[in-house]
């Protein structure tokens, strides 16, 4: 089956189960697991801020479904426009991904829409799965109802990694491509880089060729140079 997906989205290599690096979020993937290959289990809401994972955890979840031959619909809410319509479009999937429910808080249009889909989704069986940065009792929603469909969801909130695990993470990626991370490079990437895991792993990619091509080892001025050449 071919899974359905809006601007001709796929899912990105890394945004995989086994790329997810959970930490103390180790029971929200556990449970978003479930969810993408069993029926019947809970409806899930994930929250949290800004690169905890929670886009990685929806599109992980499209992948495995869509590899357990379910149909699959994943909406980016806030990379799309009008939602009313956009959720009304949402028909015929086993498993459904929301992500971003923040950008629909408000317009009362896309908020009955989406009762209207958490109500047939209930009637037909169809997997449900939320994310926002707010838990639902702090949406801004104009629709109670709406608001307790959400809340009745299995919630987590999801914790972005620290700085210490992000730094264990991206040493032992480095070492899978052969590339040796030493503490004065960490030190210095971390201070002047962004520190989303997503990417650095773009950036890792980028050191892997960079430094193969040149044949020298990773170092703060090989860095240096490779971001300045970029910018």
């Amino acid at each position: 089956m071919t899974a359905q997906l809006p601007l001709g989205l796929r899912w990105p290599r890394r945004q995989r189960f086994e790329h997810f690096h959970a930490g103390v979020n180790a029971p929200a993937l556990a449970a978003v697991q479930t969810l993408a290959t069993q029926s019947g289990a809970p409806w899930l809401y994930l929250s949290g801020a800004a690169s905890s994972g929670k886009s990685h955890l929806l599109m992980a979840a499209c992948q495995a479904a869509h590899e357990a031959g379910r149909t699959v619909q994943y909406l980016p809410l806030k990379k799309l426009s009008d939602h009313a319509a956009v959720i009304r479009g949402v028909v015929g999937s086993q498993f459904i991904a929301l992500d971003d429910l923040d950008a629909l808080a408000g317009s009362r249009d896309a908020e009955h829409a989406l009762f209207d889909v958490y109500n047939r989704a209930r009637a037909e069986g169809t997997a449900l799965i939320f994310t926002a940065e707010a838990v639902p009792t702090q949406l801004a929603l104009t629709l109670p109802d709406l608001r307790s469909r959400l809340g009745a969801c299995t919630q987590f909130v999801l914790k972005p990694l620290d700085d210490d695990e992000r730094r264990e993470v991206l040493k032992r990626q480095a070492a899978v491509r052969g590339i040796e991370l030493d503490d004065s490079v960490l030190d210095w990437l971390f201070a002047r880089y962004a520190r989303d895991l997503g990417a650095l792993f773009d950036l890792l990619d980028r050191l892997d060729q960079a430094s193969l091509a040149a044949q020298r080892r990773v170092t703060v001025p090989f860095l240096r140079g490779l971001l300045r050449e970029s910018s």
